[in-house]
């Protein structure tokens, strides 16, 4: 931007970048949702690159094999991994071709300038971060691949990200990556195409081929984003634009609805009153996500009526009424692999964009320095479901990049990484931002909690005396020794004078620039 690009050519070029310096959260071979507001040229649309399972999936191909669900109710361990480690764990990766359609379509930069960065950065290196450091070194995730399993899974990783004895680089260790910058001049040269239908493309092919991945040819060549005009919703006076289902942003318009319902200032912020009735509200979304969103190529989805004004009622009535909603699961953790990126230029231009590998495969081809999605981990290995797998399905996710406008206005662009919990986050953020006057910096740093089973999961700075509070009406609450945690909120806010300020979640390797 400081080069003279506006927003999207900033937002894009630091997703590539992300992809080089957090390469389990995000990469080439992702998928996510892009949320493009340019004003001055009358666009306002999502690019949403949800990854697309491959042709050779069959919805029964895994039923045999299932062991258990995860807590939150964002997958399922199968024997021997399958859907979790390896090759047929990948799903059609969606990223780069929407980098490169945003930048071309709404940058003002050549793209090879802004591929320019991420090449720069995989050639001279990079620090291994706080972060970074400590997702690698996870080895308990409760019945899913520990994350040095995914490291060293593949030649490449084992040289790229490990030590002589294995175990993963520690913080503060450099990493190069001779192989992904040179794929990344291929991308400079000859765009997307290259990944998809090119030399890149046939390298890819042939290396699932070669190790019994579902992934082929034609499933990258015949990929196509999803481009459309954003899911709006309001929450008190403000107006929301998010993302379409099979993206989390109809969870979070339902939550945002329930919760205006209650006057949420006399409730007091982060109370066990509060935590009550937003953890309720939390339920009731997962509930519906679960029995009614899912691809709306595949599935009806009742978007109307979950995202009415008229179901938010009922849903406080009962909620008032002390109904409690309650969701049983396997006792697992889904991993939270994943990155946002939010950009707002002079010209009052914003993107704000979730980008990620889902769960990361592992899976590294030799010679081209990224790792794959292992988003198949997801899907509904039980036929007839509305996550079920089916070919050229894409999986459900909670990412939901949002912007805020009063009028019309922009008021705020926001989203997270975070798992089934990124709705979550996004909707606690968002009401410390409009509901409780706190600054950006403020809504993204506050102490989080969640709810997508009958636990209350809260991080270690929600009080104590809350959570005694939850426990003697009832609840169980599970408490988290991380002091941040449920999504890693970012996010840019304008004020009444044009002012910009921003905010990221200080429990991860974020931040906020001005430039």
């Amino acid at each position: 931007m400081r080069a003279g690009g506006n927003a999207v050519d900033g937002a894009i070029a630091c997703a590539l970048v992300a992809g080089v310096v957090d390469p389990m959260m995000t990469g080439l071979a992702g998928f996510g949702s892009c949320h493009i507001y340019l004003p001055g040229k009358a666009v306002h649309e999502f690019i949403d690159f949800h990854g697309k399972t491959p042709a050779a999936a069959r919805p029964d191909m895994w039923a045999h094999l299932i062991e258990g669900e995860t807590r939150d109710g964002f997958g399922f361990v199968l024997k021997g991994r399958v859907n979790d480690l390896g090759y047929q764990s990948i799903t059609v990766p969606g990223t780069l071709k929407a980098l490169y359609e945003a930048q071309t379509s709404y940058g003002v930069l050549p793209w090879a300038q802004v591929v320019q960065p991420a090449i720069d950065w995989a050639e001279r290196g990079w620090l291994v971060k706080r972060h970074v450091a400590y997702w690698w070194a996870i080895e308990e995730q409760l019945g899913r691949a520990a994350n040095p399993e995914r490291l060293r899974f593949s030649k490449s990783g084992r040289a790229l990200y490990c030590r002589a004895d294995g175990r993963p680089k520690e913080l503060g260790e450099t990493v190069r990556n001779p192989d992904l910058a040179e794929t990344l001049r291929q991308i400079a040269r000859g765009g997307a195409d290259v990944f998809y239908i090119g030399e890149i493309a046939e390298r890819i092919a042939e290396d699932m081929r070669r190790n019994g991945g579902l992934l082929s040819y034609e499933d990258l060549k015949t990929y196509r984003t999803t481009r459309r005009a954003p899911l709006w919703g309001t929450f008190r006076d403000w107006r929301l634009a998010t993302n379409h289902p099979p993206g989390g942003g109809l969870m979070l318009l339902e939550m945002l609805n329930v919760l205006e319902q209650f006057d949420l200032n006399a409730l007091g912020h982060n109370t066990a009153a509060y935590v009550r009735v937003a953890a309720e509200a939390m339920k009731r979304a997962v509930a519906d996500k679960e029995a009614h969103v899912g691809d709306p190529a595949f599935v009806e989805v009742p978007i109307d009526r979950l995202a009415s004004k008229d179901y938010a009622r009922e849903v406080a009535a009962d909620i008032r009424a002390g109904k409690r909603v309650r969701i049983e699961r396997v006792g697992l953790a889904e991993p939270r692999d994943t990155t946002h990126v939010a950009a707002i230029d002079r010209e009052g231009n914003a993107v704000t964009m979730t980008h990620t590998l889902g769960m990361p495969s592992g899976v590294i081809t030799d010679g081209l320095g990224f790792m794959y999605n292992g988003a198949m981990g997801v899907f509904d290995p039980r036929p007839g479901h509305a996550g079920s797998v089916a070919p050229g399905k894409s999986r459900f996710s909670a990412i939901c990049p949002t912007l805020v406008f009063g009028g019309d206005r922009l008021r705020a662009a926001i989203g997270a990484p975070g798992g089934a919990q990124i709705a979550i986050g996004v909707m606690q953020a968002l009401v410390n931002l409009l509901e409780f006057g706190m600054s950006m910096s403020d809504a993204v740093a506050a102490p989080r909690f969640s709810a997508t089973s009958h636990i209350i999961d809260v991080t270690m700075r929600i009080p104590t005396y809350v959570t005694d509070e939850l426990t003697r009406d009832g609840y169980t609450v599970a408490r988290n020794a991380n002091t941040f945690d449920v999504a890693a909120v970012h996010g840019i806010e304008v004020r009444p004078d044009g002012a910009l300020y921003g905010g990221a979640d200080p429990g991860h390797d974020g931040m906020a620039l001005a430039v």
